[in-house]
């Protein structure tokens, strides 16, 4: 859709920047609510997208078999700039350059969330809310077992193996409601619960910073000496 749409690239990053700085009406009544508002809502959506600073990757992370925590963290550094940097920066493009912002749904409200994307998918390519229809299906059921692992581990932690079958039990009556109740409701409730996760998930990074830098150094150190030993391999 962008290569298509590739003359109206220019306006659709002028629209991304102008909507998020520009003093418009917004609760408050002044500028800088508007910002502040625009600010608290690309950060909660940036943190639900990436999972940066909730501590919840690093449980699928400590699972993985590396020499070092510094190899696995970059890996895992790079996931982040995927997810956030390179997918939701294709997809509100996507939506900019498709003309669908602002539009109003079958029930007379603005489109937002999914239900944007697919409206924008479909204006441009045949079949497009289709595809993406299908496309989500995969990442929807990847990230309910994703998120029912990290739920898992946790209480195994904390209250040993027997409170995980009651978990696993709870947590698919749960994928129900999530799945009918309003957007609102919902992103209201995985922003709390975010924020539940991140403020003691932030106090143990503050606390272990010198944990964190003694690690980096070490990895540093030994990406160079990686670097000059294939240095050396490659001249014999």
């Amino acid at each position: 859709i962008i290569i298509i749409k590739i003359e109206a690239v220019p306006a659709a990053f002028a629209l991304i920047f102008r909507s998020a700085f520009q003093g418009q009406a917004a609760v408050g009544g002044f500028v800088g609510a508007t910002v502040m508002m625009a600010i608290q809502l690309g950060v909660s959506r940036g943190v639900f997208s990436s999972e940066a600073g909730l501590g919840s990757s690093p449980i699928a992370a400590a699972a993985a078999k590396t020499d070092t925590p510094g190899r696995q963290a970059l890996v895992s550094m790079c996931s982040v700039f995927i997810t956030t940097g390179i997918v939701c920066t294709i997809t509100g493009l996507v939506i900019a350059v498709s003309g669908v912002l602002g539009e109003l749904g079958p029930d007379g409200k603005m489109l937002d969330g999914s239900a944007m994307a697919l409206r924008a998918f479909d204006s441009i390519i045949p079949y497009g809310g289709l595809i993406v229809t299908i496309a989500l299906i995969p990442f929807a059921y990847s990230t309910i077992l994703g998120w029912a692992y990290y739920g898992e581990k946790c209480l195994e932690y904390l209250f040993g193996y027997k409170v995980t079958k009651l978990y696993r039990v709870l947590y698919t009556l749960v994928v129900v409601p999530g799945a009918i109740l309003g957007l609102k409701l919902i992103w209201g409730f995985a922003n709390m619960m975010n924020g539940l996760m991140a403020f003691p998930n932030l106090i143990a990074l503050f606390v272990l910073a010198g944990v964190i830098a003694k690690e980096t150094r070490f990895f540093e150190h030994l990406l160079k000496k990686e670097k000059q030993q294939r240095a050396v391999a490659r001249k014999k």
